[in-house]
């Protein structure tokens, strides 16, 4: 028998008081920082110091959610937690910048207090939800705050369940018994749990083994036996979850969702729907609108260099494939001689390409050449950070070579990507290199967060600017 905790019963409560505290913390930590910024005790905050706090707070009230701090944790790990904690925070002060900037009011606030509001605001929030996390460790730890489960189906479905429970204690969730029709397994174990019986036996197991969940881990073609165990657990109030056995498809983004109020389960779907969506925008009009203003002079100064050393129009369009397999033009900076290509294909640069002019040999070397794509981020046809764009002859070649090559056309092309920043760019003269890069693209889109743009973003600076394939 498993030990019981006031954490178990009460964890909704822990989130309504997550709910009614974070805008409090919030709160804390602008008084906190006014004080450090100003060496002033007696006043809270001016009238003008608090109507920023109580936007900040109102922010925190609506983004937090989005990001699921609210939700139960259990069965997710610490590092996911920081990190939506440390986007949503990074969301707050996004939008209360541009809500200064829309005011024309950011030169009323020190920006010293602004920048310790925000160290000190993400601090206590982290430290906040580590000191929750802790607390329930330690009642684990304890034997307590588990949740009782059993699983039904025996396979390899029911054994990856088994395995990835044992290797994450941390999830909360302790494994009391197997149970599958197969008779030649009952009272043997996988990784130390017992096999009790078959599927008829669950009833009476959880009725006297005070089970919290039932996990059903079988394959689709037991719908019969599913049904007679959703029967026969009808009078308990067990949580009874179904794993589906999907991991023999071809998957991409896969999660559950809803079609006209029926749950389904997406086995391929883009990343870039409801909020997902909206914050990629907001990253991309913002940085883009940002970059593309800083690197105004630049552009003029290659504009006015290319049309010096060279004859024919300073920007190079060319059509390829963005979101949806729509076709779009992606803008770059004209590093090559003016030429016709034959039958309309695209030959790609090589090494010591002599089509190349030498101050587009150096516009390549650094990167400086996709500046332009920024101005295709504005319009909205492509991200600062997705699946390079290949030429659409290039595509038509490889669909048919490389498996789910079209799959990278489910988000937006991007000026850089994690492709590019892992060492595959530039010339694909080989099969293998494709299949790379797209194994790497897909990657990127079924692991999307903003997180991981800004750590490409991050990445790009210091790799993929200057980069020996880039010819």
């Amino acid at each position: 028998m498993f030990g019981q905790s006031i954490f178990k019963n009460y964890s909704g409560l822990i989130n309504v008081f997550s709910r009614i505290l974070d805008p409090l913390i919030v709160a804390l930590s602008a008084v906190i920082a006014y004080v450090i910024r100003f060496s002033d005790t007696e006043t809270i905050l001016p009238q003008d110091y608090r109507f920023l706090v109580l936007v900040a707070s109102f922010c925190v009230v609506l983004i937090f959610p989005i990001f699921s701090l609210y939700a139960s944790w259990r069965g997710r790990g610490l590092a996911k937690q920081a990190r939506a904690i440390v986007l949503a925070w990074i969301s707050v002060v996004f939008l209360m910048i541009i809500i200064l900037f829309g005011l024309k009011a950011s030169a009323d606030y020190s920006r010293l207090w602004l920048i310790l509001w925000m160290g000190i605001g993400i601090t206590l929030l982290i430290f906040y939800r580590m000191s929750v996390y802790v607390i329930l460790q330690h009642q684990r730890f304890k034997g307590r705050n588990f949740r009782r489960v059993v699983i039904v189906g025996a396979d390899d479905l029911g054994e990856k369940l088994v395995t990835q429970t044992l290797e994450a204690p941390w999830s909360g969730f302790q494994i009391g018994a197997l149970f599958d029709d197969n008779k030649d397994l009952k009272n043997t174990s996988i990784h130390g749990v017992k096999i009790e019986g078959c599927i008829d036996d669950v009833q009476y197991y959880v009725e006297e083994n005070n089970i919290d969940e039932v996990w059903i881990a079988l394959p689709f073609r037991a719908e019969d036996r599913v049904k007679e165990l959703l029967y026969s657990l009808r009078h308990l109030t067990v949580n009874v979850k179904l794993v589906p056995n999907i991991f023999g498809f071809t998957l991409l983004n896969h999660s559950m969702t809803e079609l006209v109020g029926l749950p389904a389960v997406n086995l391929s779907d883009t990343p870039m729907w409801g909020n997902n969506k909206l914050v990629k925008i907001l990253e991309d009009k913002i940085l883009g609108l940002i970059i593309f203003i800083l690197t105004i002079p630049l552009l003029l100064l290659i504009s006015i260099i290319i049309k010096l050393t060279s004859s024919g129009p300073v920007l190079f369009k060319q059509k390829r494939h963005g979101w949806d397999g729509r076709i779009i033009n992606v803008y770059k900076f004209r590093t090559m001689e003016v030429h016709d290509e034959n039958c309309g294909s695209v030959t790609q640069a090589v090494k010591g390409d002599n089509r190349i002019t030498p101050f587009g040999a150096f516009l390549r070397r650094t990167s400086f050449d996709e500046l332009p794509q920024f101005f295709n981020v504005l319009q909205g046809r492509m991200s600062i950070v997705g699946p390079r764009p290949h030429a659409v002859q290039h595509n038509e070649v490889y669909k048919d070579q490389v498996n789910k090559y079209m799959l990278r056309h489910m988000v937006k092309p991007g000026i850089t990507g994690w492709a590019q920043v892992s060492g595959f760019r530039g010339e694909t003269d080989t099969l293998d290199k494709m299949k790379k890069r797209i194994e790497y693209d897909l990657y990127y889109i079924e692991n999307w967060s903003l997180w991981f743009d800004l750590k490409i973003i991050f990445l790009t600076i210091f790799k993929g600017f200057i980069n020996k394939n880039a010819y």
